[in-house]
């Protein structure tokens, strides 16, 4: 049997209003209709390709950032803020630092201090990686919470302490520095053995031995 619309013996069945979209040619005696796409995916496709078009001549010839150019840019304000912050907050502020322990710094700057700092000190400061916070001796400090916040700020590359100032925000450190000023000269049992120097604090002054 044919699938020719004009054959009287054929079994195809096209409606008087699809007989426009109906294909003069076949495939081994097929025919097909020839239904056009919905509007609104010809507005789409259509849309995309003006938007591709105008995408490609903007990085391509009329010098669009790269992802690459974009990162730098990026990053380039992110070194800006980070001197901003470290040249307004490098100082330690005594003021400061007494608001923060008196606001439970102690007990937040222990959470900060198990996300930031146990890795490297231990649990509770009995020193790993890093020196012992709870004992007499100090390797880059001098136990004082002024001290203790300077290396905190700004790290020790030659000792392997990272600079939190880039990592931290400034009560997160202030809080940090209470922390570790509470586990001094605490002497936690299986605590790391001493490393730097003895520091013997007075109500004046702190002296090293």
């Amino acid at each position: 049997m044919s699938n020719n619309p004009h054959d009287p013996n054929s079994k195809l069945d096209v409606k008087d209003d699809e007989k426009h979209l109906l294909l003069d040619h076949s495939y081994d005696g097929i025919q097909e209709l020839n239904h056009p796409l919905p509007s609104w995916w010809n507005a789409i496709f259509y849309t995309c390709c003006a938007f591709a078009t105008g995408y490609f001549v903007y990085y391509q010839f009329l010098g669009g950032a790269t992802l690459r150019q974009e990162f730098t840019q990026s990053y380039a304000k992110v070194l800006v803020a980070q001197a901003e912050f470290k040249k307004a907050n490098s100082a330690f502020n005594q003021e400061h630092y007494q608001a923060i322990v008196a606001d439970g710094g102690v007990k937040k700057g222990a959470m900060v201090y198990e996300v930031n700092c146990e890795a490297c000190h231990s649990e509770k400061g009995k020193g790993d990686i890093g020196p012992n916070l709870t004992d007499d001796h100090w390797l880059l400090a001098k136990g004082t919470p002024g001290t203790v916040y300077n290396v905190v700020f700004n790290g020790s590359e030659e000792n392997g302490m990272p600079a939190w100032a880039e990592l931290l925000a400034k009560d997160e450190i202030y809080q940090a520095v209470a922390y570790v000023a509470s586990l001094k000269n605490t002497f936690a049992k299986g605590g790391k053995e001493p490393q730097g120097e003895k520091v013997i604090e007075t109500s004046e002054t702190v002296v090293e031995k």
